[in-house]
């Protein structure tokens, strides 16, 4: 895979176009619906299941969002003291896997300090201090290994969109956006993809490396664009929250064959921006050499990532002046400028643009 080193301390821009779905609310569907049983298991089951990957940890919040050592020590040391702990929620997903909702960190700590050699770092608990888990007592060995954790696992057949409301309310560790939730909810080929995807160098020359990464918020911008692709925008209803997590739950059923394909796709759209616009591709701008770059439009992502993603490069570099041209008139446009900046999410404004666009483009490459 192709791979490009990041600067992890680069300050990234604010992005354009992105409107928000969430709200205090559990959503339009019947409270009965929103199922959450109870279940209590000792620590050491709970480790065991994770090996045997019954529980689902995402590799990608182990990393970035670890406690610090003195933290997870001083977890390490209530249990030792025999503190009840708060309770851990975990989604049932198809396959019969439970995906850690909130307890991340916690069952994190416990994975590295019982098998991976963590030390505590404890120094007003001598008798503590610098210790291994193999260097405790059989007794304080037991103590961790059989501390009760109360779980609450959310059903697989709780609607998506209640899901994620529900994910939300409950996070008591970092606060996660909505598509570092999906990361988690719908971990597979879908998650791996876009994983992929976002660290080819193509991505980032063409998004400018602007699009943060801690937050997923790159991870985002290529759901975004799966989803209409694969999708489409007849099965946009107006709540990108659920679109995004269809699309997911979708590809993570699609074969290699079709997600080689949607890669293919993905890569032909972004090359194609890129020959194009150059450093202005997905950004506001209205002649060819702007003196200063705006900011990246998540709405006009879509629709000129999907847009150019079906022509052949050697075609659209041909016309690549007249694309500009044409794209100037509509960013001339109000109609157009509104459904990129206001109301971005709104049915109405989603199929304004995307009709516009393509309507654009159809003149010029057809």
């Amino acid at each position: 895979m192709e791979e490009e080193n990041i600067n992890k301390d680069e300050t990234y821009e604010e992005v354009e176009g992105l409107d928000h779905d969430e709200d205090d609310s559990l959503g339009e569907y019947p409270i009965d619906t929103v199922l959450i049983r109870n279940e209590n298991r000792t620590v050491h089951d709970v480790l065991r299941r994770i090996e045997k990957g019954s529980f689902v940890m995402d590799p990608d919040f182990q990393r970035d969002f670890i406690w610090e050592d003195d933290k997870q020590s001083k977890l390490i040391e209530s249990v030792l003291m025999r503190i009840p702990l708060p309770v851990f929620y975990l989604s049932e997903n198809e396959e019969g896997h439970m995906v850690v909702v909130d307890g991340l960190q916690r069952l994190s700590t416990f994975q590295r300090f019982v098998n991976k050699g963590f030390k505590l770092k404890l120094p007003k608990q001598l008798e503590l201090h610098g210790k291994t888990f193999a260097d405790l007592s059989a007794k304080m060995q037991n103590r961790v290994e059989d501390c009760n954790l109360t779980l609450y696992v959310i059903d697989a057949k709780v609607p998506q969109q209640a899901l994620l409301d529900i994910f939300d309310r409950v996070n008591s560790g970092v606060p996660l956006t909505r598509q570092q939730m999906r990361n988690c909810l719908f971990s597979g080929r879908a998650t791996r993809f876009m994983k992929e995807e976002s660290n080819t160098n193509l991505f980032l020359q063409t998004t400018g490396q602007s699009l943060n990464r801690k937050n997923m918020r790159d991870r985002e911008f290529i759901n975004r664009f799966c989803a209409f692709q694969t999708l489409g925008l007849s099965k946009y209803k107006g709540d990108m929250d659920v679109f995004l997590a269809d699309c997911l739950s979708n590809m993570n059923k699609m074969s290699s064959e079709d997600l080689k394909n949607l890669s293919s796709e993905f890569r032909t759209g972004l090359e194609n921006n890129k020959v194009v616009f150059g450093r202005h591709a997905f950004r506001k701008h209205n002649e060819p050499n702007p003196g200063r770059k705006s900011v990246i439009n998540a709405s006009l992502w879509d629709v000129m990532s999907t847009g150019l993603s079906t022509f052949p490069e050697s075609v659209v570099e041909s016309k690549a002046g007249i694309i500009r041209h044409n794209f100037f008139g509509l960013m001339e446009d109000s109609d157009f400028l509104d459904s990129i900046t206001l109301g971005t999410n709104q049915v109405n404004r989603v199929q304004q643009r995307f009709e516009l666009t393509h309507s654009m483009l159809d003149d010029v490459l057809r």
